[in-house]
């Protein structure tokens, strides 16, 4: 894995590259600056940081401010939250209980929280719980939710149709999905995705629980013009608390795009995140990723991207045969909190992947045509 030193705003490659198999360093950042400086102005970002992955090598771009208030600057130390792509952390961890035999994603929730056997939410398996597809849990818990286990919330729950056959995005889900998984690995849910994930795939600069000496490292996000950092809900370190880097989150990328390199238990735990099991629209669901046959429209991904597949249900078919993807695939996945947005977008045979971090929560559109553009012109170069 690439070793990354400290820059602003430059790229770092490395590995020698066939006479024509990538664009040159000069190539790349002119690809991106046309890009990410433009989308910087029209939105307002305070500070972005760009990592991206072109034949196995590497390289990192920094703009902007990590603090406004006395104009640090984004470095390649700079911490960003990013979102909902915690999501692929916890599928991560599950896959990797899988593998060890600790749980089945045929399994229900009870035989891990006894409190919820009976309910509703029993009839869904694990594995309904990490697609989205339990049957209609909304997309948020309610704003006067404050157990840190909701037992009682989940119990109440009333499904708005069998499991397996809508697909509604929901942190109650995916929270339900990862809590289960510590639960079976009888461990701490942070500690478990820092001792085991992270080391792993290299990732030395990434938390779910920031330690004092990495605090000024953590870039402030800007909502309403206001520095901020997200406030815990129920299982918020599972849906989005992971803090990281961008050069950290692209060697994750990297491991998912050649994930032979990894240890052959944690190598099964990566593909098994690459296994589809529902199509919604043009788009398969996997564990975490979401991912579209390649190459993709930049309509498609705007579609599957959407205000309409993140805040409704849509109809859900499960694949007869879950399996990897049989062509080649386009992976991603949005994040946000009140001040951040993220983006990660990665196509493994076309050996090119892309992390965009800001410390603002700027349009998913604008974050998904930004990717798509760099993808395009980095593909159109090879």
């Amino acid at each position: 894995m690439t070793t990354l030193r400290r820059c602003t705003t430059s790229v770092l490659l490395s590995l020698p590259l066939a006479a024509s198999a990538a664009p040159d360093p000069a190539a790349i950042r002119a690809i991106v600056d046309a890009t990410v400086r433009p989308l910087m102005a029209e939105h307002d970002l305070p500070g972005v940081a760009v990592a991206v992955t072109v034949d196995g090598q590497s390289a990192i771009f920094n703009y902007g401010l990590a603090s406004r208030a006395d104009n640090k600057p984004i470095d390649n130390r700079t911490l960003f939250e990013i979102g909902s792509v915690s999501k692929t952390f916890a599928a991560t961890l599950a896959s990797y209980a899988q593998v060890q035999g600790k749980l089945a994603l045929d399994d229900r929730p009870g035989k891990y929280w006894p409190a919820l056997k009976g309910s509703a939410i029993d009839k869904a398996t694990l594995l309904h719980l990490g697609t989205y597809t339990a049957g209609g849990l909304p997309l948020q818990f309610p704003d006067e939710l404050t157990e840190p286990l909701p037992a009682r919330y989940y119990r109440a729950w009333k499904p708005a149709g069998a499991p397996g056959t809508i697909r509604e995005y929901s942190n109650p889900s995916l929270g339900l999905f990862g809590h289960m998984t510590a639960r079976a690995l009888k461990r701490d849910y942070g500690s478990a995705v820092e001792s085991i994930l992270f080391p792993a795939f290299g990732m030395q600069h990434s938390y779910v629980n920031v330690p004092a000496a990495a605090r000024p490292d953590y870039a402030w996000g800007y909502l309403d013009g206001k520095a901020v950092h997200f406030t815990d809900e129920p299982f918020s370190a599972i849906t989005y608390g992971i803090r990281t880097t961008a050069a950290d989150l692209l060697r994750f990328v990297q491991a998912n795009m050649t994930p032979q390199g990894l240890d052959p238990t944690m190598r099964r735990a990566v593909e098994g995140t690459h296994v589809g099991y529902f199509k919604v629209g043009d788009m398969v669901q996997g564990l975490g990723w979401e991912q579209y046959a390649y190459p993709t429209k930049l309509q498609t991904l705007l579609d599957g991207n959407s205000e309409s597949m993140i805040w409704e249900p849509h109809p859900a078919t499960r694949l007869q045969t879950p399996a990897l993807p049989a062509g080649p695939t386009l992976f991603n996945k949005t994040g946000s909190t009140g001040g951040f947005g993220a983006y990660v977008l990665f196509v493994p045979e076309q050996k090119v992947g892309i992390v965009l971090l800001a410390n603002r929560n700027y349009p998913i559109p604008a974050r998904v045509k930004a990717a798509y553009a760099i993808l395009e012109r980095l593909t159109a170069q090879k």
